[in-house]
């Protein structure tokens, strides 16, 4: 070294960065730059950990989920110190649900609620209100283009100076031979000028996997595969009118269930769900195409109809993504590697949950994580082992309620026989009862409490029984005569409540 010249020390940091770009070595690798992987990676990153971020595709993602984000997911979004990711990007504000029964509607509002999830001011009833009813501080949700905010995301994480993105596909995990622990991945990088291929490893005290619905990893590290019961086919609608503004619409008519919501000031994006074997929806009938104009489309508002038959100009098959169910599974077998997101837990996106529970869990696994829980380190596997133990059951209190709900909601608004249709009827009832604080709260990912969830879906269950018994004896002397089958049918509807919410809700508790 030239005389009077000394070296300046290297900054930790420094050090840091050098081992991610040169060594491809860090405490933390990520694979999948998504919803969780982004998440996960910036919330790790925030307490000093060196992160990796692998992404097998860097450009703009053009998905059909993914696009609305309840106030649950808001407020998750904020502690992560991410809500900047919501602006710029068009997104427009959600203030509750609009459901259409058979040309009937009601409102409900997101409900302002405390620190413990208890309803504080009553929400108006119907949608009915005045200046003196509206809710002060009105929670909201947000609606955008799903790939807008993913590239926010990633911008806020390639920003972050305790993490390096990586652009290349990760093929395998990496397990040391002597005792089985995963160290890291494999990878093959594009060369973008030649298009050569090359193989590359990284490696980290902890991978996470949180590579997707269509994780490539699940089949080694889960011991269960989704359940797919129908898919979403996607429209996007041009300046739709539909009233009220600002609110999800749910449309139940003698289509399928239709989902409408706006994703910016221009577009409405519309998610029709076809099940499997749909008779309706066979070639003979025109396919999914002929589905749409013959049976959706005058399920529909009038005003809604030619910006659907629109949209259908193109002459080509809606895209469409599946309707999945992945039930929550232990993590204790695998030592080095954690899969989350929607690799490891999936619901019908129905209710529009899934980015909600992907921020409170990546908010929740940041905490278990933080180096004042894990002294040892995330390279210890009894570590991680109590960690991901921790947070199986801590997670319930939102997750479960969320994953009930998508999946008897969807039981209930696909309506196949008459005692599935009586709980359909008692359902919108119950909601024209003015009762909606508490279950929008819950489908808000704003309510915790898993026994609110039973109580109010049995309270349903009832409705629809006596609803259901006004339709059979009617108000006159010979309805009388129809008491004994009316009774038949309560056991009956209460046995199909039972079998729709208690299988998923013990899967979901334990």
């Amino acid at each position: 070294m030239a005389a009077g010249y000394e070296s300046e020390p290297i900054s930790q940091a420094a050090r840091d960065a050098e081992r991610r770009e040169k060594y491809h070595e860090a405490d933390v690798v990520v694979v999948g730059a998504g919803i969780f992987g982004c998440a996960i990676a910036y919330a790790l990153a925030n307490q000093g950990r060196s992160v990796i971020l692998l992404e097998r595709w860097m450009h703009e993602p053009d998905r059909i989920v993914g696009e609305l984000l309840q106030p649950g997911g808001v407020s998750a979004l904020r502690k992560l110190g991410l809500e900047k990711c919501l602006e710029d990007i068009d997104a427009i504000p959600c203030y509750g649900y609009h459901v259409l029964f058979h040309g009937a509607e009601v409102i409900f509002p997101y409900p302002v609620v405390d620190d413990e999830g208890k309803v504080l001011q009553q929400s108006p009833a119907n949608g009915q209100s005045d200046e003196k009813q509206l809710l002060p501080k009105q929670p909201e949700g947000r609606s955008f283009h799903h790939g807008r905010f993913i590239m926010q995301l990633r911008k806020a994480c390639a920003a972050h100076p305790n993490i390096s993105i990586f652009e290349t596909e990760v093929m395998r995990t990496i397990r040391s031979e002597s005792v089985g622990v995963v160290l890291g991945v494999e990878t093959r990088t594009t060369d973008k000028k030649t298009g050569v291929k090359t193989g590359d490893c990284f490696f980290g005290g902890l991978t996470i996997i949180a590579d997707g619905y269509a994780s490539k990893f699940r089949k080694d590290y889960l011991p269960v595969t989704p359940i797919v019961r129908s898919k979403f086919y996607a429209l996007e609608l041009i300046d739709c009118p539909f009233p009220p503004s600002g609110f999800g619409h749910v449309v139940i008519g003698a289509a399928m269930p239709v989902l409408l919501y706006q994703i910016g000031t221009h577009e409405t994006r519309a998610l029709i769900d076809v099940p499997a074997n749909l008779p309706e929806a066979s070639v003979e009938n025109g396919g999914v195409r002929g589905y749409i104009k013959n049976v959706v489309v005058p399920a529909l508002p009038k005003d809604v109809r030619p910006s659907v038959l629109e949209a259908l100009t193109d002459g080509k098959i809606p895209r469409s993504m599946p309707n999945s169910y992945l039930p929550p599974t232990k993590q204790e077998r695998h030592a080095g590697v954690i899969l989350v997101g929607d690799a490891y837990n999936m619901r019908h996106p129905l209710t529009g949950g899934g980015m909600t529970v992907a921020f409170n869990d990546a908010v929740l696994l940041a905490e278990l994580l933080h180096p004042e829980n894990t002294p040892k380190g995330l390279a210890d596997p009894e570590t991680i082992k109590k960690a991901m133990k921790e947070f199986y059951w801590r997670r319930k209190s939102l997750t479960s309620i969320i994953n009930v709900l998508a999946q008897a909601l969807y039981s209930l608004f696909a309506a196949e026989d008459r005692y599935l249709r009586a709980l359909q009827a008692g359902c919108f009832k119950y909601f024209e009862m003015g009762i909606t604080d508490e279950p929008v709260g819950m489908l808000g990912g704003m309510i915790r409490r898993p026994l609110t969830l039973a109580y109010h879906f049995f309270r349903v269950a009832f409705v629809g029984i006596w609803v259901n018994a006004l339709e059979r004896c009617g108000g006159s002397l010979l309805g009388l005569y129809m008491l004994p089958i009316a009774l038949i049918d309560a056991v009956l509807i209460l046995w199909t409540a039972c079998v729709v919410f208690l299988p998923t809700c013990y899967r979901e508790a334990f």
